[in-house]
């Protein structure tokens, strides 16, 4: 006999076997013909990264369809690896050099970018430690990092290859700048957010008549400095007369034409709009098309520079108040009203984005968007839930090109030399050098004296090539036969992955772009579903953040609770998005000692030279043939479920087989019956098999007690997902079993009504219009007295008349209880009253409150739903109360 300890220790068996599946190296996948690949590449988490709520949802999800995958018998790899974050983690090490009193600029280049190198060796694995606490099954030997020397290779040939074809360029144009970051951005990566701001009505005197004046409108008058026109609608007859001739500045008294442009919207303002080429990016258009001068009047750290007059040095925001202020006191500020906008912020440091004129590297993205929009269009590639395929095809089929380089110095170097050389230099050299590897002298002039470029690529330039970078991708020559055997081997074995699980957030940052590299660089689809998963929320529904004091640290909750616990509650609990509060992991911890518990009491009752197949189930009583065909009924249902990527779906099956059925109802039935070999096989195979369907959901507690049962054996995780068995399903067997349970159910529920002591036994009469429902009776007669507390059932073609008696009604079963010798009638009437008075009061109280509007208004929604919620379940209770005096008058 084998016996587990009295209580479940999580702590004790998740270090255990987070440990042993790393040392045994249980996750490592080869290539091997002879099983079909299943690939599933991490989001990577940045390097600064530590364990949120959101990386513990989205590691779990993946982590069930790879275990569950690798039982199937799947070659399943898991790739792990963390992206370089180059914003995110520059400011990491610039905040230390800070706390020196020193700026990067203050020790240059290199030794910034050793101590970056020195922070990523100490902390940089934090995150992969924090997700094997987890659970998670990557196989760790092949982790990567997006600035490893083969990773980098990869970006470096992406980058000179797309030059070659003329999809990257260098220009000048407006880009999204962060003055705290000092570094473009994507547009993907300045968020707008709604701000409450003002609509500034200025002055400018014509040149000719400078007591007449045009007005214009804006929302950032410190860019008024450098105007170069004013631009109107041609159809807008208002202004017509004045296209073409000339106003005055204010402040800074430059002549400026006034433009006619169709951008123009007559209804914006005044119908008169400033044009700031260098500032804006519609103004940047109508400068092009109007050749106009591109006036920048701002330094990179956004304070105004030499161009702004006597507000130099001041900041834009400071400019703004200042500027403001000087047009008042010259009469030249109409009115200024409040007006709502969105405004861009850094993703990073969610510092106001200013539009700056700068000249950056870009990657024309239109060609390179039609594949991908194909592929999805055509189903090769499907979005679960498949709502976000819309919101995909929107953003691709309206995309624009993509700014590549930051001026930051962690990242990828860009790989572009500029020629230096003295005066034998030729206008060739004016050319950027584009390689691969440095070039050791000018291909023109022959010059040594090279620059490389001091921007670094875009973090999501490396990350949008993980799919096949991390496979070795581009397979070099240079590398020894062995190594690139084994790396043609992987990518063509592996490539393309299967699935890919992440937050919907970053479906334009990073999923669209995979889409258009795997086209580009590897011909095909990188993977054929993407999950986009909700967001984790508090119980009030707000985004979990440091900022609001709402989030819960998942480590937290494993200490408390277990890594089992965290899991399984975070996808029991998931949906379109995730309301969480602590108290929601007590359902998984309950959980996993449910099975703890479980599977004590049957090995303590069971010899395990028991455990083996089934082969014929028919000879089984209904009980057991009831519980194994459920099980196989539910082991199709939740593989169906994994399948479909109904996670939390899955998860109420195992749940409801598991505790319900199997716990509840079948180790009930067979309390007495132990001794008997055909139930001790059934229930041993139905605890083996369920502990496999359950390992991916809550590995720890599955592997430890498989352990206990099979010391000699594989771990589970390296076991088989159990065979569906077709003829051990009956859905005959299930109904027929459902009645007797529903039957049991109602005598129960009719005890509880009557506040029947469980120690009384009772007497029930049956009688049903179907035969075959009095012969199920029959046959079960011992399992409704004991599960039911009866001290007799009776059969009855015909139900006696019985004064004072129940009665419960399931299907065409119909059954009688006496209850006069068991309650007290007149005192049962007394208290079913006095429950109905104190009822009926709080739904009156609580009627009244919802029907107050002062409360309806100042209350908080959810608020308001939990006291509707409320209501209706004082509604139910008062209408069962009142049946039950009805039945006793």
């Amino acid at each position: 006999m084998t016996e587990l300890p009295k209580c479940f220790n999580f702590k004790e068996v998740d270090a255990k076997w987070s440990t042993y599946w790393e040392e045994k190296n249980c996750f490592h996948a080869e290539a091997n013909p002879e099983k079909p690949a299943y690939t599933v590449v991490i989001p990577p988490p940045n390097v600064t990264g530590i364990l949120h709520m959101g990386h513990a949802l989205n590691n779990t999800l993946q982590d069930i369809i790879i275990r569950y995958k690798r039982m199937q018998g799947c070659e399943a790899l898991w790739m792990p690896g963390t992206d370089h974050a180059g914003i995110a983690t520059q400011n990491v090490v610039e905040k230390q050099l800070a706390k020196e009193g020193k700026k990067r600029q203050d020790i240059g280049r290199e030794a910034f970018l050793k101590r970056l190198w020195d922070w990523k060796k100490k902390y940089g694995g934090t995150i992969f430690h924090q997700l094997k606490k987890l659970g998670a099954s990557c196989d760790w030997p092949r982790t990567r990092f997006t600035m490893d020397d083969g990773y980098s290779e990869a970006v470096k040939h992406v980058f000179v290859k797309l030059y070659k074809k003329g999809l990257v360029y260098r220009g000048e144009y407006i880009i999204n700048w962060c003055p705290r970051c000092q570094t473009a951005l994507s547009d993907e990566e300045a968020e707008h957010q709604d701000m409450q701001g003002h609509l500034y009505h200025i002055r400018y005197p014509f040149k000719e008549n400078p007591g007449q004046y045009l007005i214009v409108a804006t929302t950032r008058p410190e860019t008024m400095l450098g105007d170069t026109a004013v631009a109107v609608n041609p159809k807008d007859e208002r202004y017509s007369p004045f296209i073409g001739q000339k106003i005055v500045l204010p402040l800074i008294n430059r002549e400026i034409p006034i433009i006619a442009d169709d951008f123009v919207d007559p209804e914006f303002g005044t119908g008169a709009v400033k044009v700031t080429p260098a500032h804006d990016p519609n103004d940047f258009g109508m400068g092009q098309r109007h050749k106009l001068p591109m006036i920048n009047v701002m330094h990179p750290d956004a304070r105004m520079n030499e161009e702004a007059g006597d507000f130099q040095d001041m900041d834009r925001f400071e400019a703004r108040e200042a500027i403001t202020e000087s047009l008042r006191e010259l009469k030249l500020l109409e009115k200024v009203e409040p007006h709502n906008h969105a405004v861009g912020h850094c993703y990073r440091c969610h510092t106001v984005v200013e539009p700056y004129l700068s000249k950056q590297w870009f990657v024309k993205m239109e060609p390179l968007a039609k594949p991908a929009v194909e592929a999805v269009k055509t189903g090769k590639i499907k979005f679960h839930p498949e709502r976000w395929t819309k919101v995909y095809l929107n953003w691709m089929e309206n995309i624009r090109d993509w700014c590549i380089s930051r001026q930051i110095w962690w990242g990828h170097q860009i790989p572009v030399w500029y020629c230096v050389g003295d005066d034998k230099c030729k206008l060739e050299c004016r050319e950027p050098i584009v390689a691969e590897t440095a070039p050791e002298k000018c291909p023109h002039c022959g010059s040594t004296n090279l620059r490389q470029d001091e921007d670094v690529l875009d973090t999501w330039f490396s990350s949008w090539l993980w799919p096949f970078a991390t496979l070795g991708w581009p397979i070099k020559r240079s590398k020894n036969q062995e190594a690139r055997s084994k790396e043609e081997a992987d990518l063509k074995y592996f490539y393309p992955t299967a699935s890919l699980f992440t937050a919907p957030e970053i479906i334009f940052f990073w999923v669209a772009r995979m889409v258009m590299a795997g086209y580009e660089f590897m011909g095909e689809a990188p993977f054929s579903d993407v999950y986009l998963h909700g967001t984790v929320r508090d119980a009030q529904g707000r985004k979990m953040s440091k900022s609001l004091g709402n989030a819960l640290d998942p480590l937290e909750i494993i200490e408390e609770y277990g890594a089992d616990a965290l899991r399984f509650s975070l996808i029991m609990n998931s949906g379109q998005d995730l309301f969480i509060s602590k108290d929601k992991f007590e359902i998984g911890r309950n959980f996993a000692n449910k099975i703890w518990n479980a599977t004590r009491l049957i090995l303590m009752n069971t010899d395990l030279a028991n455990l083996k197949e089934l082969d014929d189930v028919s000879q089984l009583d209904l009980p057991s043939r009831w519980i194994v065909s459920r099980f196989y009924t539910t082991l199709d249902n939740v593989s169906s479920a994994i399948e479909k990527y109904r996670y939390s779906e899955a998860e109420s099956l195992i749940y409801d087989f598991f505790w319900k059925q199997f716990c509840d109802w079948y180790l009930e039935i067979i309390k007495d019956r132990w001794a008997e070999p055909s139930t001790q096989q059934v229930t041993l195979m139905i605890l083996n098999e369920s502990l496999k369907m359950m390992h991916p959901f809550m590995p720890f507690v599955t592997e430890e007690i498989w352990q206990n049962i099979h010391p000699e054996s594989d771990a589970l995780c390296q076991q088989p997902w159990p065979t569906i068995k077709k003829d051990h399903s009956d859905t005959t067997v299930e109904n027929t079993m459902q009645t007797l349970l529903e039957v049991i159910s109602a005598i129960r529920n009719l005890r509880a009504q009557w506040n029947i002591a469980p120690k009384e036994t009772i007497s029930c009469h049956f009688t049903s219009t179907n035969p075959e429902d009095l012969k199920l009776l029959e046959a079960n007669s011992p399992i409704l007295k004991s599960l039911a507390k009866l001290e007799e059932v009776v059969i009855d073609p015909q139900l006696p008349t019985i004064p004072n008696a129940a009665s419960v009604i399931v299907g065409n079963i119909k059954g009688i209880i006496a209850l006069g010798d068991i309650i007290d009638i007149d005192e049962e009437k007394k208290r079913i009253a006095q429950q109905i008075n104190e009822q009926q009061k709080a739904f009156n109280s609580l009627s009244k409150r919802l029907q107050n509007a002062n409360f309806l208004q100042k209350a908080p929604a959810d608020v308001v739903e939990k006291e509707k919620e409320r209501l209706a379940t004082f509604e139910i209770k008062l209408q069962k109360l009142e049946q039950v005096l009805a039945e006793l008058n």
